[in-house]
Formats: C-alpha cells, sequence, structure tokens
C-alpha cells in the first residue's frame, strides 16, 4: 500500500512538472517578439532618419554596437544588420529605439574587415507616408543605410575629461576612461577626491599608462602633477600646463601659462580667453630637474601647446608676440593675437636644443595656428586654425588642418589642406591612435554648446573619413547630456590605479621636491611662476 502511495505521489510530480513547463513555453512564445523576417512590406525610395547618422562613415570593427533611434513615429520597428559575411542581425522593437545585441555585433563586424555594412529599416504604419491602399497596418521598407567598416582596430580605450560647460565656476569635473568595444565608463579620478579641485591635462607615454601625468589645481592642496609609472605615482611639485612626453619617456615638455577668462557683452560664445604670459619648459625624470631654453622662453613671446614629433628628435609648439606691456589687463588688440606654428631640434642624448625654425606663421595663414599633434608614423601634422587666440573650444571658427611631413621634407615647403570633416561650430582638442588609423577630437558640432567627442579614420593617404560620435547604449543619451567632453587620448590599456590611490597622493604632503637651477624668460630666477588661483579653471 505504501509503496503504491508513492508511485502516485511521483507520478502526480513528473504531470506537475510536465504542466508548468508547457505554460513556461506557451508564455514565452506569446511575450517574445516574432523571430522571423518582415516578408511582406512596401519598399520606398528614401532613406530612413536615423539618430545618431552613421550612413557613409568608416567605424572600427572593434566599437561598441552602434545603437540608434529611428526618427518616424510609427507602431512597430524592424532593423536588419547585415554584411557579406556571417547571419545577419534582426532587431524587432516596438519603439523606435533600436538595440543591437553586442556579441552578434562584434563577430560581424570582426568577420567583415574591409566591407561594408548594410542597415534595412523598416517601419510599421510610419506618419507621414501614406499607403497607397489607404492600409494602417502597412509595413514599410526605407533604403538600405550603408557604412563601412575599417580593417583596423581603434585603440581599444578612450581617456577624456567631462565638466559642465560653466563660465566661471564649477562643482563637478573628472577624468574618465571608456571601453570602447562596450559601454563601460569608469573614473580615473575626479574632483571630489580632492575639495572640488581642477584636474586635467592627462597626457600618455606612447598610447599607454605605464607612464603618464595628470595635472592637479587646488587651493587646499596646491598645485602639482601626478606622476603615474607602472602600479606607482607620485607628486610632483610644480604644476604643468599642456604636456607632451618625449616618445623615450625620459622627460616631458610642458607650458606654464597665466590664462585669464574674459566675457563679451553679446556673441553666439560670450566666453573668451587670453593668454597674458607663458614660456615651454621640460621635466627631466630622473634628475627630477626643470629646465628650459631661451628660444622656449622669450620675454617677448607667449609659447604653448607642445607635441613631440614621432621621432622624438623636434619638439614642435605655438607661439605668438607679446604686443602689450601690462600682462594684467586685457589688450585692445586681444582680437589680433595670432599663433604661429614652430619647432626645435633636441638632441636627447647631449640635452641640447637646435635653432628655431618657422613651419608655418599667422602671418601666411591670416588665422591663429594651436594644438600641433604628429601622428605615430611621423607623417602627418594634425592642428586646428581659428580666427584668433589660444583657445579654439570657445572659437566657432576653429577647424581641424593636415599637413603632409613627408612632402615637407622632399620639397622644404610646409603645405596644408582644410579637412572635410569639420562643420560650422568649433572643433578642437584632437588626437591620434597608436597606429595611426584613427583621430579623436571634439566638437560642438551637435548644439554649439556642448563639446562631444567624434572618431573619424585617416587611410594612409591622409583622406579623413565622416566621423560618428562617440556612442552611448542610449542613443538618445547626448538629447539630455549636460556634460561636456574634451581632451580625448586614445590608450592601448586601461589605467589600472584607482581613483581612491591617487586622491589620497593628491591630498597627501609628500612629493617630488623640484631643482630649477636656471633662470627662465618670465619668472625669476630659480624658479617658475606661482600664481595663487588654480590654473586654467574654466578650461572645457
Amino acid at each position: 500500500m505504501k509503496a503504491q502511495l508513492q508511485k502516485t505521489r511521483k507520478a502526480k510530480l513528473m504531470y506537475a512538472t510536465i504542466g508548468c513547463a508547457l505554460i513556461a513555453i506557451v508564455l514565452l512564445s506569446v511575450c517574445r517578439p516574432p523571430k522571423r523576417s518582415i516578408t511582406e512590406y512596401r519598399p520606398i525610395d528614401q532613406p530612413a532618419k536615423i539618430l545618431p547618422d552613421y550612413s557613409g562613415a568608416m567605424i572600427p570593427p572593434n566599437i561598441a554596437p552602434l545603437n540608434f533611434h529611428v526618427q518616424h513615429q510609427g507602431t512597430g520597428y524592424c532593423a536588419r544588420v547585415s554584411c557579406e559575411r556571417g547571419k545577419p542581425i534582426e532587431i524587432f522593437s516596438k519603439t523606435p529605439l533600436i538595440s543591437i545585441p553586442k556579441r552578434a555585433w562584434q563577430k560581424l563586424l570582426d568577420a567583415n574587415r574591409g566591407r561594408q555594412l548594410r542597415v534595412d529599416i523598416i517601419v510599421k504604419s510610419p506618419e507621414n507616408i501614406s499607403s497607397p491602399e489607404g492600409r494602417n497596418d502597412e509595413w514599410v521598407r526605407f533604403q538600405t543605410l550603408t557604412c563601412d567598416i575599417a580593417r583596423e582596430d581603434i585603440d581599444p580605450y578612450l581617456v577624456y575629461r567631462k565638466i559642465r560647460p560653466g563660465h566661471s565656476t564649477w562643482r563637478e569635473m573628472g577624468i574618465y576612461q571608456r571601453n570602447l568595444s562596450r559601454f563601460d565608463e569608469s573614473v580615473i579620478l575626479d574632483s571630489g577626491y580632492f575639495k572640488n579641485g581642477c584636474v586635467n591635462c592627462h597626457t600618455f607615454c606612447g598610447h599607454r599608462t605605464e607612464k603618464m601625468l595628470i595635472g592637479i589645481r587646488s587651493k587646499a592642496y596646491g598645485s602639482s602633477a601626478l606622476l603615474l609609472e607602472g602600479d606607482r605615482v607620485r607628486k610632483i611639485g610644480t604644476k604643468f600646463g599642456y604636456t607632451s612626453w618625449h616618445p623615450s619617456g625620459r622627460l616631458a615638455a610642458f607650458s606654464v601659462n597665466k590664462v585669464k577668462q574674459m566675457f563679451h557683452s553679446a556673441a553666439a560664445e560670450v566666453r573668451d580667453v587670453i593668454d597674458f604670459d607663458s614660456l615651454m619648459a621640460y621635466y627631466l625624470v630622473d634628475s627630477k630637474t626643470v629646465k628650459t631654453t631661451r628660444d622656449l622662453a622669450r620675454k617677448d613671446r607667449l609659447e604653448t601647446y607642445p607635441a613631440w614629433s614621432a621621432d622624438g628628435r623636434y619638439l614642435y609648439f605655438c607661439s605668438a608676440p607679446i604686443t602689450w606691456s601690462d600682462r594684467s589687463a586685457v589688450p585692445e588688440s586681444y582680437d589680433q593675437i595670432k599663433y604661429d606654428l614652430v619647432r626645435i631640434r633636441y638632441d636627447l642624448d647631449h640635452d641640447r636644443w637646435g635653432p628655431l625654425e618657422s613651419v608655418l606663421s599667422a602671418d601666411q595663414t591670416g588665422l591663429s595656428l594651436l594644438l600641433p599633434r604628429v601622428s605615430p608614423d611621423g607623417r602627418w601634422l594634425l592642428f586646428c586654425m581659428c580666427d584668433y587666440g589660444c583657445f579654439p573650444v570657445y572659437r566657432h571658427s576653429s577647424d581641424l588642418y593636415m599637413m603632409d611631413l613627408d612632402a615637407a621634407r622632399q620639397t622644404g615647403k610646409y603645405t596644408y589642406r582644410r579637412l572635410d570633416i569639420n562643420s560650422d561650430n568649433s572643433e578642437s582638442w584632437h588626437s591620434w591612435s597608436s597606429n595611426g588609423r584613427w583621430i579623436v577630437f571634439s566638437s560642438k558640432r551637435d548644439s554649439g554648446v556642448f563639446t562631444r567627442i567624434y572618431i573619424a579614420y585617416v587611410d594612409q593617404d591622409g583622406q579623413v573619413y565622416k566621423p560618428i560620435r562617440l556612442p552611448q547604449k542610449d542613443p538618445t543619451y547626448y538629447n539630455s547630456c549636460l556634460w561636456t567632453y574634451s581632451v580625448p587620448e586614445l590608450i592601448t590599456e586601461p589605467v589600472r590605479l584607482t581613483k581612491e590611490t591617487l586622491g589620497k597622493v593628491v591630498r597627501g604632503s609628500r612629493k617630488i621636491p623640484i631643482r630649477m637651477p636656471i633662470t627662465m624668460a618670465t619668472p625669476k630666477a630659480g624658479g617658475l611662476p606661482d600664481h595663487s588661483e588654480p590654473w586654467q579653471t574654466e578650461r572645457e
């Protein structure tokens, strides 16, 4: 009798389990969107409007999914992403937000390097597109959107600064890093770790985090520079401005700037910046010494924006004449201050500088030349020009330009061209990838107010392709984002030291003492200028 009861209980349990499984299958089949292609649709001869618009761009094969928002109101959406090789990706959605599965996307792109990516968008009952038969349940397929997949990867990590677009103060700012194959963003260091001080001027040696510098400005803890070497971080007891590592990693050139912000009473951009005084110097890592030389620190010139050549034999920088005597008041001719692009030879083994050479002058271009960056192979010089001044992010006229240094060596002439990727708003803060095939830059093209980061491909002939905006998981993210993104730098590995470790060093009293056995152009003998206020507090 007892054995019979046990058999009965087991049978009931088995049937109950089977019943639950069947119910689950039915529920899943009802709740899941259809996993089949839409075969009945009406094709129309017009492209779909999507945000962001990736059509015609060259995209990295290791980029995160380029999710997008369909700009057509409808009752249903389908997107089909396909290439010559591999299984197409089909996304069905009740909303215009198209989110592409990461694994399938990465597999498809990796299998189709150097080929074309196609996106077909089908919308059910789209507004403003009438059906010839008067149907309200018709699917409409737009023209196929295409973009190209590059063969070469972009560096896997991007570092940038985020700050609110304030005018004379701030509460939050920080240096962040992003994994470009995903949407992961993490804080390297933000102002909350040292009483809302200013953190900026991050720079890397050879696109690696093995050796890097971060500028710190703080009323509470002083102004300094964090030197990261491997898993060790130390504080250098002087302020660095714009900084560039020598390829050897043995020294870093930097500027010292007395920058002030001013305001126009009426303009599309009321903010403006002037550099009242500046010079160039360099820090020798082994001897912990700051030095300069006459042509880097002239009393009658403003020097800024250092950038080493790929072989380390030349230091490029920008230089403008000082035509006023009062270094504390805005000169009447502020809108006539224009910078030349120059370079100076350097002998690393003997720590010896050569004569100053003119590369391109403001007299030749009629514009102010700023932010030189040399490609890793040494061939291309990327820079920007604007109508005047030293701060291109505030100048709507600022555009990106390219110069072929190989051609200059052969002909003795420096020629340049304006890139087709420029917009009507400011382009600035550009840098190269480690393989020289990608550039990243900050642009105000979306709103004229907020800087966003853009990525563009550069082929071996120096042609620059249509850029894409730094992708976000939610493609409408930037519509409500109140951060500005600037100073993007591509790196081959993540910064591994934690924000807590870096913050502790900033707050600590230990620092590398600096020996400065030199007399500079602007400062008094034996020292760099010491401004009481944090340097470039208003910088975007």
